[in-house]
């Protein structure tokens, strides 16, 4: 625990992003070494990866179809009909394919049987014994899904849908070369992302695995154990000043009555599994183990998360809820746990994981003092017990952030709190936005709305109707002028991004009281000028959204390539200077 938690610096890379010229369609777990190499290469000690379960339709790794599973599209296999993206043909598209996926499964059925012998293979055996508790379940549910044309559990017959035992045994006979297929997938996934920790661990890099807090409803977990999930209702987040609607996830919530009267099983097999494989754990949107958003099922979807609650309601128990499932994740595994707290975020959630020893997440767009100075903090007030980032996966790039969304407000949000108030929005934002410079659903102030009275004068209520109205106002307005005296660059204030500017806002977060700094590689391939046109294209995944541009983003460049590139002795001065190396 004292190794990994001293001063460093990472990389957030999600494995679909990057790849290499022997890539199949997809990075893969080989590709994780020469990650592992660029790494080490810039001064870097941690890798950080979005989850590997396997995933559904959406390819969304946060809504995953397992908890224990790997997902197969990252399986290592020989160059065969799948182009590599290292050819012309492969790297064109800034996007996975994600039809890629049956184009594995089919290599990996022929090499399947090609490898009968495995079945009495000492290692495999070992490894069915070890991860009994989630396989089986697992086998069967792949294999019934395919036999009910991929509709979700919940729309199988009765039998099959309430897990009739008799049924379920006549299927495993009927089906027993397909279950024995799913499970020899898995082992040699569990072989090849093992194989990747291990040449990790000696290049001394730290592997950050990620623990997502739900899983989906049509998932192997729910249909094996659906007493522990509340099926009635979806999960989601509040609406904020980032998210008008709120979000609605879709995934069921959990019934941790049920969970804890089973000893809490269910969550020590997941730790269980993910210690093959990680150093560190970040615990995803870790408030919901104080208090999820929970809306009910029937909701209609276009609502988003307006019309939800907090699970539980009392307020007086969720830091007792909150302790107690977090004390069951630390004590039941030997990893070093961190937190995603972003969001709208109870004191009592952060002072638990202070007094607890979690590091949560300092993201320097957000660190501010939103009830006083309306400015950013200094490097040296972030939280020593935090990492340290300029953007995550669910936001833009920081390129992207300081072009369209610094000095701004969330339009639909605006509109809302206007028709909530009667306030004629037309006219409002007419007075008060500038067209010209308000772009992707953000609304960016006009220069000579200068004062709280000329703000209150436009909207027409009095000031104590407008608390939230100011609160939107004094913590964006100037926005960018305001943290262009952090960076402390040279000249007037620049509306474009440049080098130079994200190579100041790097050194904020790398120089900061943060205990580790984790950086999206988007924005370290921004350093390099890598990431041309709008940097708005180049985002993970936009929240609340279905898209093909979402969990699919690729860099723009092989790992073999930026190797060599001459980007990393300035990373690596970065990495040294702030006593991270």
């Amino acid at each position: 625990m004292a190794k990994k938690l001293k001063r460093r610096a990472g990389i957030l890379a999600p494995l679909f992003s990057i790849y290499s010229q022997n890539s199949l369609g997809v990075g893969d777990f080989e590709d994780l070494k020469l990650l592992t190499d660029w790494a080490s290469e810039c001064g870097y000690s941690m890798i950080q990866l979005l989850p590997m379960n396997e995933v559904g339709p959406t390819f969304c790794p946060y809504d995953s179809i397992s908890s224990f599973a790997l997902e197969p599209v990252y399986a290592r296999l020989k160059p065969h009909s799948i182009p590599r993206i290292g050819s012309s043909q492969g790297s064109s598209n800034p996007h996975v394919d994600y039809n890629v996926k049956d184009e594995k499964i089919r290599l990996l059925k022929s090499l399947y049987n090609k490898e009968k012998l495995f079945a009495s293979n000492k290692e495999f055996i070992l490894f069915t014994q070890e991860n009994h508790y989630w396989l089986d379940d697992y086998c069967l549910f792949k294999a019934l899904k395919g036999y009910h044309d991929h509709a979700p559990w919940y729309e199988w017959g009765d039998g099959y849908k309430n897990r009739d035992s008799f049924l379920l045994g006549q299927f495993e006979k009927e089906h027993k070369e397909e279950l024995s297929f799913y499970k020899w997938t898995q082992w040699v996934l569990f072989k090849q992302f093992k194989e990747a920790k291990r040449y990790a661990g000696s290049k001394k890099i730290l592997i950050k695995g990620d623990l997502p807090i739900l899983v989906s409803r049509d998932s192997a977990d729910v249909w094996a154990h659906p007493e522990f999930f509340k099926l009635e209702f979806a999960a989601g987040a509040p609406p904020d000043m980032y998210c008008a609607k709120g979000q609605r996830w879709g995934m069921p919530t959990y019934n941790w009555d049920r969970i804890r009267s089973d000893d809490f099983t269910y969550v020590k097999e997941k730790l269980k599994v993910a210690e093959n494989f990680y150093d560190l754990l970040r615990i995803d949107h870790v408030v919901g183990l104080f208090r999820i958003w929970s809306i009910p099922d029937n909701e209609p979807v276009e609502n988003q998360g307006l019309n939800g609650s907090f699970d539980p309601k009392d307020e007086n128990v969720w830091g007792s809820h909150g302790r107690e499932l977090l004390s069951v994740l630390q004590k039941s595994t030997s990893l070093s746990l961190c937190a995603e707290d972003l969001g709208v975020i109870p004191k009592v959630c952060r002072d638990t994981l202070r007094d607890m020893g979690i590091p949560g997440n300092d993201v320097q767009r957000w660190m501010k003092d939103w009830q006083t100075k309306h400015d950013f903090l200094s490097p040296s007030e972030y939280r020593k017990l935090s990492v340290a980032m300029l953007s995550t996966h669910d936001t833009t790039n920081w390129s992207a952030w300081w072009e369209n969304e610094a000095g701004t407000v969330d339009e639909e949000l605006f509109i809302r709190k206007c028709n909530d108030r009667g306030i004629d929005y037309d006219y409002a934002k007419g007075r008060l936005f500038d067209p010209g410079r308000s772009k992707h659903g953000r609304l960016r102030w006009k220069e000579d709305i200068d004062s709280t009275e000329i703000y209150i004068e436009v909207l027409g209520k009095p000031a104590q109707e407008l608390k939230d109205f100011l609160e939107l106002y004094e913590n964006t307005y100037l926005e960018k002028e305001k943290l262009w005296k952090h960076l402390k660059l040279k000249g007037p204030m620049r509306e474009k991004s440049d080098l130079k500017i994200v190579r100041a806002a790097l050194d904020i977060t790398a120089s900061s009281g943060s205990i580790f700094c984790i950086e999206l590689i988007f924005d370290l391939l921004d350093l390099a000028g890598l990431c041309k046109g709008d940097p708005y294209e180049y985002r993970v995944n936009l929240p609340g959204t279905v898209s093909a541009d979402n969990w699919s983003l690729k860099i723009p460049i092989s790992l073999e390539k930026l190797l060599s590139h001459k980007v990393n002795k300035e990373l690596k001065i970065i990495v040294t200077a702030s006593g991270r190396a």
